[in-house]
C-alpha cells in the first residue's frame, strides 16, 4: 500500500538523486577527455584552437546570474516567437518541410501508437523518465555550482546555459500545452483531442532533456559524453510515452524543442575561446546519387480533389494509357507523368477544347512535379489551401448504411446531423529528396443526435446478434486529421505510414473494396508507385502494379469471442489488411484484383500466424473464423475513346468474384463527352447485392461472423454505401465550363430488402458547381433533396434537404531551392 514517505526519507531521497547527478556530472567530465586539472582555471587563448566552423549567430558570451541571464531569457524567447515564426526563407522552409511532415504523421497514428503500450511497462517507465530528467537537471547544476567553486569558466558556462536552455523549453513547453490544450493518453479512451483543456502538447520531461542534453555533447564532444547524454534524453522521450504521460508527437516536438533551444543558447552565447564543439546550420541531406526517378518521393493526391475528374477525361479520351484507375490515391508525380504521356497527343491548338483545358489546368498545378521529373531538385513545401465547409441540414437525415442508409456519402466520415455542421481546416504537402508529407486537418462541428426509437433499437439488436446500444451522441467538436503521412520512395517502391484514405476500384459511386466513405485510419503502406514486368506473367497481361496494407480500425463494439458475445466495447480494436494486383494486357484495358481482411481482436492476438490464417482459413463457426475476408475484381474497358465501361465485382470468403454465384456487382459506364455537346459528361452506375439462403434474411453486404459492427470503421462502411441487403444506382451528369469550374446534377437510389429489418429506400437528388474565382479564391457549393422510407425508422415517409457551402483559398505559399 503506498504511504507519503516521511521527512527523513524525502530529505534522504534528494541526495540521493543529488549524488546521482554529481556521478552524471562526472562522467560526463571523464567521457569527454577531461583530467583532474580540469578542476582549475585552464587559458581560454589555448581552448579557443578546439573551436572551429562558422557561428551565424550573434554571440553574446556575458553568462552571469542576474541581468544578464534575464536579458538572455528575453533574448532567446524573442528568437523563438517572433524571429523563428516571421523571418523565413527557403532554406528554413526545406529544413523545417520534412520534420513537420513526420510530426503530421504521428499525430495520425498517436492514438494507436499509445495503445500498445503494454500496461506492465506503465510505472517503470514513469520512474525511469522522472529520475533521468532530473539527472540530466542535477548534472547542469552541479555544473555550474563546481565551475563556480573550482574557477573552471568552461564548466561553470556548461551548467548555466544548461539551465538556460532547460527554463525557456519549459516556457514555450508549457506555452504549447495552453494553446493545444491536448487530452493525456489517460484522457478519453486515449482519443488525444486537442483543445480540450488538457495539458499533453507537448512534453515538457523531454524538452529539458534534450535542451541540457545538448549543451553537454557540444561544450564537451567526447564521443562517449554524446553517447551518455543523448542516450538519456532518447530514454526520457521514449518513456514518456511507454509511461502513458504523453502520446509520441508531444515526446517528438518536446525533444525537438529542447534540441532547437539548446542550439540556439549555445550558437547565442557560448564563448568560443573557452572551448566546446562548432554547431552550424539545420542540415539537409542532398539526394544520393543513383537513378533519380527511382528513389525521389512524393505525396498522394486527396481523393476529393479536382485533378482526379480532369485526369480521368484525359484518359478516358485516350490521352494517357498508362493509368492505373483501379488503386488510388495516385502520387503527384504519377500525375505528372501522365502529364507528360498526354503532351503530345493532347491537340492544344484547338479552340475551347476541353481537354486541351483539363491538360492545361493540370499543366499548372503539376508545374513543379513536372520539373522535378526533368531534373529539378525534389525538396519544396507548399500551403496548398485553407478552406471552410457550412453544411446546413433541415430535416432528419440517415448516417447507418450498414442498417439502413446515409445522406452524405463518400466524404472522409464528416460528422454530420441535423442543424449547422461546420468543418475548417488547411491542407499541405512536402517534399525532401526520398521523404515526402502530406497534411489535411480541420476542426469539425456537428450538433447532436438523438436514439433510435426503441423498437429501432431491438431490430437492429436482434439482426446483429448484440444486446441493445443507445445510439444517441453528443454535440462534435473536435480537431480530425483526414490525411496525415510520411512515405519513403526507394526503387520504385513507396512506403507509407499515417492516417490515410483509399480507393480500390473502379466505380464512382465508391469502391466495394475501399473508399473514402469512412473516417481515414493508421496504416502502413507499400505501393508500387511505376508499373514493373514479371517475367513471363506480363509476356501475358502486360505491366503489373501493386500496393499493399495493414492498419488498425476504431469504433468497432461487439465481436464474437469464442461463442460469446462480447460489448459494447472491445479492445484491441480489429486490424485489417489489404493488397490489391493491377495488369494492363492492352492499352484499353485494366484488371485489377484485391482482398481485404479483418483479424485479431479480443481473444484472437495479432499474430504472423493469424495474419496468415486469414488468407487460407475459412470457418462458418465464428469461434475459429480467423475474421472477415473480402475479395474483389475489377475491370474497365475503354470504346474507342468514346466512352469506358466497368465493372467492380466482390464476394465475401471466397478466393474470387470469379466463378461466384453471390457476387455483389456494380457495372458503370462513362462517355467524357457527349456527340455536339463536348463539355457535358455522363457517369451511371448500379449496384446489386444478391439474395441467398446462407444468410438469414439473405445475404448481407459487409456483415461479418466475428465482427459485430460488419466492415466499418468509425461507424461508417469502408466501402460503397449501398449497405446490406441493397440495390440502387447512381448517376450524375456534369457540364464543365473549365477543369476548376463545372456544374453536375446528380441522382442516387438505394433499395433495401423487406427481410432486412423491414427494408425500406432512399431518393437523392442534388445540383452542385464549384468554380475557381480568382487566382486565390475558389467556392464550391451543393444542394441535396432526400426522401427516404425505412418503417422501422419512422412510420411516415420522411425528409431532408441539406445545402453545403465551401470557401477555399489558395495561398500559393510555397518555398523550393
Amino acid at each position: 500500500m503506498w504511504r507519503e514517505p516521511s521527512r527523513a526519507e524525502a530529505v534522504f531521497e534528494q541526495l540521493r538523486v543529488r549524488s546521482n547527478s554529481q556521478v552524471l556530472l562526472l562522467s560526463l567530465m571523464l567521457l569527454s577527455g577531461m583530467t583532474t586539472d580540469a578542476l582549475s582555471q585552464q587559458p581560454k587563448a589555448a581552448k579557443a584552437e578546439s573551436f572551429s566552423g562558422d557561428q551565424s549567430d550573434a554571440v553574446d558570451p556575458e553568462n552571469k546570474i542576474g541581468l544578464p541571464l534575464i536579458r538572455h531569457f528575453a533574448e532567446d524567447q524573442k528568437s523563438f516567437w517572433v524571429d523563428g515564426t516571421t523571418h523565413w526563407d527557403r532554406k528554413k522552409v526545406k529544413q523545417f518541410a520534412p520534420f513537420a511532415g513526420f510530426t503530421a504523421a504521428l499525430i495520425a497514428s498517436d492514438s494507436w501508437m499509445s495503445k500498445q503500450v503494454p500496461a506492465n511497462h506503465v510505472n517503470r517507465s514513469h520512474t525511469f523518465s522522472n529520475y533521468a530528467t532530473l539527472s540530466l537537471v542535477g548534472a547542469g547544476a552541479g555544473g555550474f555550482l563546481l565551475g563556480e567553486i573550482s574557477r573552471n569558466d568552461h564548466l561553470r558556462e556548461a551548467g548555466l546555459l544548461s539551465g538556460e536552455a532547460a527554463i525557456n523549453s519549459t516556457a514555450i513547453a508549457y506555452a504549447f500545452k495552453g494553446i493545444t490544450g491536448r487530452e493525456r493518453p489517460d484522457q478519453d479512451d486515449g482519443k488525444g483531442l486537442f483543445f480540450q483543456g488538457g495539458g499533453s502538447f507537448t512534453s515538457e520531461h523531454a524538452a529539458v532533456a534534450w535542451s541540457i542534453a545538448s549543451i553537454a555533447a557540444h561544450e564537451y564532444t567526447g564521443p562517449l559524453t554524446k553517447l551518455l547524454a543523448y542516450g538519456l534524453a532518447t530514454g526520457v522521450t521514449i518513456t514518456r510515452v511507454t509511461g502513458k504521460d504523453h502520446f509520441p508527437s508531444d515526446a517528438v516536438v518536446g525533444s525537438a524543442i529542447g534540441w532547437y533551444m539548446g542550439r540556439q543558447v549555445y550558437r547565442a552565447h557560448h564563448d568560443p575561446e573557452l572551448g566546446g564543439g562548432p554547431w552550424g546550420d539545420l542540415p539537409f541531406a542532398n539526394e544520393a546519387p543513383g537513378p533519380r526517378i527511382e528513389r525521389i518521393s512524393s505525396p498522394p493526391v486527396p481523393l476529393d480533389s479536382w485533378i482526379y475528374p480532369a485526369l480521368e477525361k484525359l484518359i478516358a479520351l485516350g490521352y494517357v494509357n498508362t493509368a492505373y484507375a483501379g488503386q488510388r490515391p495516385w502520387t503527384r508525380l504519377q500525375c505528372a507523368e501522365m502529364l507528360q504521356e498526354a503532351a503530345d497527343a493532347v491537340p492544344t491548338e484547338e479552340f475551347a477544347n476541353p481537354a486541351a483545358e483539363s491538360y492545361k489546368g493540370l499543366e499548372t498545378e503539376f508545374y513543379d512535379e513536372l520539373e522535378r521529373l526533368d531534373g529539378a531538385s525534389n525538396a519544396g513545401f507548399n500551403l496548398d489551401s485553407i478552406y471552410t465547409t457550412v453544411r446546413s441540414i433541415s430535416g432528419p437525415p440517415l448516417r447507418d448504411s450498414y442498417h439502413f442508409g446515409q445522406t452524405i456519402v463518400n466524404d472522409y466520415g464528416r460528422p454530420y446531423a441535423e442543424g449547422v455542421n461546420t468543418y475548417d481546416g488547411f491542407t499541405a504537402h512536402a517534399e525532401a529528396g526520398p521523404l515526402s508529407f502530406i497534411f489535411q486537418g480541420e476542426f469539425q462541428h456537428s450538433p447532436a443526435t438523438a436514439a433510435y426509437p426503441p423498437s429501432a433499437l431491438q431490430a437492429v439488436a436482434a439482426t446483429d446478434s448484440t444486446g441493445i446500444q443507445n445510439n444517441a451522441t453528443g454535440i462534435i467538436n473536435r480537431f480530425q486529421l483526414l490525411t496525415g503521412a510520411v512515405a519513403l520512395t526507394w526503387r520504385n517502391t513507396q512506403f507509407s505510414f499515417g492516417n490515410q484514405s483509399l480507393w480500390m476500384g473502379q466505380g464512382e459511386s465508391g469502391s466495394l473494396l475501399m473508399s473514402n466513405n469512412a473516417e481515414s485510419f493508421p496504416m502502413f503502406r507499400v505501393q508500387s508507385v511505376s508499373p514493373y514486368k514479371v517475367p513471363l506473367l506480363s509476356a501475358i497481361l502486360g505491366p503489373i502494379q501493386t500496393e499493399f496494407f495493414l492498419g488498425h480500425l476504431s469504433g468497432h463494439a461487439w465481436e464474437v469471442n469464442g461463442s460469446a458475445v462480447v460489448g459494447p466495447g472491445i479492445s484491441p480494436q480489429p486490424f485489417i489488411h489489404g493488397e490489391k494486383i493491377s495488369f494492363k494486357p492492352i492499352k484499353n484495358l485494366e484488371i485489377g484484383m484485391g482482398v481485404t481482411a479483418m483479424f485479431a481482436g479480443p481473444g484472437l492476438p495479432f499474430t504472423w500466424s493469424n495474419f496468415l490464417r486469414t488468407y487460407y482459413v475459412h470457418s462458418p463457426n465464428a469461434a475459429t473464423n480467423p475474421g472477415k475476408r473480402t475479395s474483389e475484381l475489377d475491370v474497365s474497358y475503354r470504346i474507342r475513346n468514346f466512352a469506358t465501361v466497368y465493372l467492380d465485382a466482390m464476394t465475401v470468403d471466397e478466393i474470387s468474384p470469379i466463378g461466384s454465384t453471390r457476387p455483389t456487382l456494380n457495372p458503370g459506364v462513362y462517355f467524357p463527352r457527349l456527340p455536339k455537346l463536348p463539355r457535358l459528361e455522363l457517369r451511371a452506375e448500379g449496384l446489386k447485392e444478391p439474395l441467398t439462403s446462407e444468410f438469414a434474411p439473405g445475404f448481407v453486404y459487409y456483415d461479418a461472423r466475428r465482427y459485430l459492427n460488419g466492415y466499418s470503421n468509425a461507424g461508417l462502411l469502408m466501402g460503397n454505401w449501398i449497405g446490406r441487403a441493397g440495390r440502387g444506382g447512381q448517376g450524375w451528369l456534369t457540364y464543365s465550363f473549365s477543369p476548376q469550374t463545372k456544374f453536375q446534377l446528380g441522382y442516387r437510389h438505394q433499395e433495401v430488402s423487406k427481410d432486412f429489418i423491414g427494408g425500406g429506400r432512399l431518393v437523392d437528388y442534388s445540383a452542385s458547381g464549384e468554380a475557381r474565382v480568382s487566382h486565390n479564391f475558389g467556392l464550391s457549393a451543393s444542394l441535396q433533396y432526400e426522401q427516404w422510407n425505412f418503417p422501422v425508422l419512422a412510420t411516415t415517409r420522411q425528409s431532408n434537404f441539406a445545402a453545403t457551402l465551401t470557401f477555399r483559398y489558395f495561398p500559393h505559399l510555397q518555398s523550393k531551392p
